[in-house]
């Protein structure tokens, strides 16, 4: 297992699983995994070694690569939008406790706020990390790969819920997203937008693929790679 962890300040990690990223951050009462990775079974025994805190979980989506340490924890923060996602994949612990849009989840003088994200699954959220002005985005805000192909995915959910985040954008001054580069400047947000547009429009070329098997039409912005279902916008 080929895991990285990166102490970002005093109370807050990254750690990077095989391309995929979640994080602990801490305040003066609780710790709180943001995700639990893709191949790590310890991410509890990853965040106990940086933290003496007791640990919460939050679960940004429930696509397979964040999901992989749920088991070890009794409950996992999740919009109920989610949820259909979630037992699907098979997890049937832990039981999932319900955040919805404007909860704030606080840590001990660190308040996070749920934002959420409808698109590149039906329950997406992001994390307003209030004090420090840092948007926790999940996969919906990145400059990799957004995967908008296979069930439950809304390509105009999606196009709205950046509509949606970039309405906080002065609650916010860097992105912290769950793949590619980090951080991120919002400026990313309207160029995301202006991709999408295009796509909707049917006005952006793309190239013929498949991920998983799964035949793909590939949008490649510039800013960021749209893997959309091949059947989609004809």
């Amino acid at each position: 297992m080929n895991i990285k962890i990166n102490r970002i300040d005093d109370q807050t990690w990254s750690v990077e699983d095989q391309g995929v990223r979640f994080f602990l951050l801490t305040g003066t009462e609780k710790g709180l995994l943001i995700d639990s990775g893709m191949t790590t079974k310890n991410a509890r025994q990853i965040a106990e070694s940086l933290t003496d805190l007791p640990l919460q979980l939050v679960n940004t989506h429930a696509d397979i690569d964040h999901i992989a340490g749920n088991d070890t924890f009794d409950t996992a923060f999740m919009n109920p939008a989610e949820y259909v996602n979630y037992f699907q994949r098979g997890a049937v612990h832990p039981t999932p406790t319900p955040v919805w849009d404007g909860d704030v989840i606080d840590l001990g003088n660190r308040p996070l706020r749920v934002i959420t994200q409808p698109g590149h699954t039906p329950g997406s959220i992001a994390l307003l990390d209030i004090n420090r002005r840092v948007l926790f985005s999940a996969d919906s805000i990145q400059n990799g790969e957004i995967f908008l192909f296979g069930p439950m995915r809304d390509l105009i959910g999606y196009r709205q819920s950046l509509d949606k985040v970039w309405a906080h954008r002065s609650e916010y001054d860097l992105i912290y997203p769950s793949h590619a580069d980090l951080p991120l400047k919002p400026d990313i947000i309207p160029e995301l937008m202006a991709g999408m547009d295009q796509i909707l429009a049917g006005e952006a070329s793309y190239q013929s693929g498949d991920k998983f098997g799964v035949p793909i039409k590939i949008y490649d912005m510039g800013t960021a790679v749209f893997l959309c279902d091949q059947a989609a916008l004809l």
